[in-house]
């Protein structure tokens, strides 16, 4: 995908949550648009924070790991460094949980509530070195506006 396709995604997304609150139904919503736009991909969904875990929720591919620690692995290296992971190789990337041994890539990008990392957007492929700068644009943008989205309904209260 290109940072075009990316810019329609997103609109694609915005319109399909776009009034509605409940996190479940918005996140179920967006790992199947993804699943279906992106080419090569074998897993997309979301962690969501539960105390010191993420734990899985709505996603799009094989049966996943539940839990995950804070700080663990590579979706809970993102969730507590607040940063994104672009591992071009994750049999290369220390202490990675394999969830999927057919997992050659990940990209997984952070998103918060308030300030708060509630969770991250995760995406895998089989592919080594499947996402590029492009992909994390991409996917950056459509998280930042989710986030906005997320946050009106809270702090409109």
């Amino acid at each position: 995908m290109d940072i075009k396709d990316y810019q329609r995604v997103t609109l694609q997304v915005e319109a399909l949550i776009s009034g509605e609150t409940n996190l479940i139904a918005n996140l179920a919503n967006i790992s199947a648009v993804l699943n279906m736009e992106m080419a090569n991909i074998n897993w997309v969904g979301f962690y969501l924070k539960e105390g010191d875990q993420l734990v899985l929720g709505p996603f799009q591919g094989n049966p996943a790991c539940v839990r995950i620690n804070w700080g663990k692995g590579v979706c809970g290296t993102a969730a507590a460094t607040n940063t994104v992971q672009r591992i071009k190789d994750v049999h290369q990337f220390e202490g990675h949980i394999a969830c999927d041994a057919a997992s050659n890539s990940e990209i997984v990008i952070p998103f918060s509530i308030n300030g708060e990392v509630v969770g991250v957007l995760d995406i895998d492929s089989p592919l080594h070195d499947r996402f590029s700068e492009i992909d994390e644009q991409g996917l950056v943008l459509l998280m930042d506006m989710v986030e906005k989205m997320l946050n009106e309904p809270i702090n409109s209260k």
